[in-house]
């Protein structure tokens, strides 16, 4: 296929180094071919672990991953990807045949700036990697975590882990997943996360939970009219009164008392 330089503003490829993670071969060579092509340097993996343990290595310029593969899927390695600080800045775009707009939602919220529709247009491929290369470095904005516990236990698996879950549980305060369900999320067991929590934060999952909920109890209190039901629903409580026992457990007073005395510190 004989594809020119006919959009100005585009990026030309060559030289580009590219991580293609798919665990379909024939889609691979596709991509591998054509990319080869416009003299880009490809690397591949075929599956999500394969993939971040190559991003990590090879540092890409961008990355073409799928969504659905065995043992590692897309989206948990992205979120990995994402967390990690040595490789969240490359620009990630998903391929996959899926349509549905809450898939598409999930891909992007986990860190991706794009998609590829399968079967492959040629042409939207390149010109997709030629606008995102031109935008430039992603910016980081998440919190910075400390790479180690005091102690000086903790590891870089643990830090990737520890912001990877820390990002779904903080999007998502009104419904958190259950431990099993979020360590699923980001390639890793429930005892695994944990673990990586102790070691990052000093506290479990659950406690790293219950504390960034009362801290923005605390703020929605001080800084919104909204009612104590609606606060404890939205930071996922059953009821009022248990949100109310779980605030005067950690602050010393109830949350009407905090509205009364808004000058109260942690």
């Amino acid at each position: 296929m004989n594809i020119g330089s006919t959009v100005p503003y585009t990026r030309q490829l060559r030289g580009l180094r590219v991580l293609i993670v798919d665990d379909n071969h024939e889609d691979r060579m596709l991509l591998l071919d054509f990319l080869g092509q416009q003299g880009c340097r490809v690397y591949v993996a075929d599956d999500g672990h394969d993939g971040y343990r190559k991003a990590q290595t090879v540092l890409p310029e961008l990355i073409l991953m799928d969504i659905a593969m065995p043992v590692c899927d897309g989206l948990v390695a992205c979120r990995r990807i994402k967390a990690d600080p040595a490789t969240r800045a490359i620009p990630l775009i998903f391929l996959t045949a899926a349509a549905l707009p809450h898939e598409r939602v999930e891909g992007l919220t986990a860190g991706a700036i794009d998609y590829v529709t399968k079967p492959f247009d040629f042409e939207e491929v390149r010109l997709r990697l030629s606008i995102h290369l031109k935008s430039g470095p992603e910016a980081n904005s998440d919190t910075v975590l400390p790479d180690a516990h005091p102690n000086g236990t903790s590891n870089t698996l643990d830090t990737v882990l520890v912001r990877a879950a820390r990002k779904l549980l903080l999007a998502h305060l009104d419904d958190t997943p259950e431990l099993a369900a979020l360590a699923q999320a980001v390639g890793t067991n429930s005892r695994r996360l944990n673990l990586a929590f102790k070691r990052c934060v000093g506290v479990t999952v659950f406690d790293f939970l219950r504390e960034e909920r009362m801290k923005e109890a605390r703020r929605l209190l001080s800084e919104t009219s909204l009612d104590v039901q609606s606060i404890a629903k939205a930071l996922g409580y059953g009821s009022g009164a248990n949100f109310s026992t779980a605030f005067r457990e950690r602050f010393g007073q109830s949350p009407r008392h905090l509205r009364r005395t808004p000058e109260m510190s942690a």
